[in-house]
């Protein structure tokens, strides 16, 4: 039997990963560290599995992280200005909840509508809603930092720090999710379409695919994921602030290509996509433990593997055309 490695790559780099990670510091197995770095994974996970929709239609989202930092801002205060009429208590925190998932679906129909209805390509709408989302929670914050108040933020502490034994809610959340979503995209009718668009959305139009609508649900979908993500987020800092969800749509990016998702669309994988995250966070993870380089150098470091990703999906497509 031929083992497909452009298909278990990422499975093999995420093992080595962690025999790398147990020989260079002892402290990297441990059950707090798993911890920290299965929960810090969650956000960008709910993320990019939105993204891996997103691009498997042939699309892109470069905005996701401002638009978290946004909807991060406005749900903080929500909570805030509730507090006076409805209190301390789950129902104030519910509001925020509320509005950070509705502000995603929003922002999400906003760039979709922009792209399908407008025509505009999707590299200019999420590059132009990117600088809009994230110059609005500036002015919000005036230049500083928006603070939930402090009975609402240890109130809501344990929807980042709780969980079921050491299995936080960030991490059942995006198990949860990243299930759901290989599930849609593997069997349902939507996945089945989202991967017809991308391959070829003219013979999806023939094929009586409603291409428009299905896309537009795909920046959608990741709206949603977005204000999920800041729901399991903001009980973490209880802040929010210009510089929150920095290089988050890069990291989102990054994790769908190393997972296998194909960067012009038309194959998609969300499994590869939950490995692919936690390749990033575990490179970030052991670099930060064995002191390896500078943490400010992780960026550079996500840029050099989405370019060396990208390189290996187009050896493998010429090998394929041959």
């Amino acid at each position: 039997m031929k083992i497909d490695l452009h298909t278990l790559g990422p499975l093999v780099a995420l093992i080595a990963l962690v025999i790398l990670g147990a020989a260079l510091n002892s402290a990297f197995l441990a059950p707090a560290n798993i911890t920290n770095v299965l929960a810090r994974s969650a956000f960008i996970g709910l993320i990019a599995v939105g993204m891996t929709f997103v691009i498997t239609a042939g699309g892109l989202d470069l905005s996701v992280g401002s638009m978290a930092a946004f909807l991060a801002g406005i749900a903080i205060i929500a909570m805030n200005a509730a507090l006076p009429g409805t209190g301390e208590n789950w129902g104030t925190i519910l509001i925020g909840m509320g509005v950070a998932i509705m502000g995603g679906v929003l922002a999400g129909y906003l760039n979709g509508a922009l792209i399908t209805k407008a025509r505009i390509e999707p590299f200019i709408v999420t590059l132009g809603t990117m600088g809009i989302f994230r110059s609005l929670v500036t002015w919000l914050a005036d230049g500083g930092t928006l603070s939930l108040e402090y009975g609402l933020r240890t109130l809501y502490r344990p929807v980042y720090y709780g969980g079921l034994g050491w299995i936080t809610w960030p991490i059942i959340a995006f198990a949860i999710v990243a299930v759901a979503g290989e599930w849609v995209m593997r069997h349902s009718r939507f996945g089945r379409h989202v991967e017809a668009i991308g391959s070829n959305d003219r013979v999806a139009r023939y094929s009586a695919i409603d291409v428009n609508r299905v896309r537009l649900l795909t920046y959608v979908l990741l709206g949603v994921l977005v204000g999920l993500a800041v729901v399991l987020y903001v009980p973490r800092l209880g802040s929010a602030s210009g510089s929150t969800g920095v290089l988050w749509e890069l990291e989102a990016i990054a994790a769908v290509i190393i997972g296998g998702t194909a960067l012009k669309g038309g194959r998609g994988r969300v499994w590869g996509t939950v490995v692919g995250v936690l390749i990033m966070s575990l490179i970030d993870n052991i670099l930060n433990l064995a002191d390896l380089v500078s943490p400010y150098l992780n960026g550079a470091i996500q840029g050099v593997i989405i370019v060396l990703a990208v390189v290996l999906q187009r050896e493998k497509r010429t090998a394929d055309e041959r």
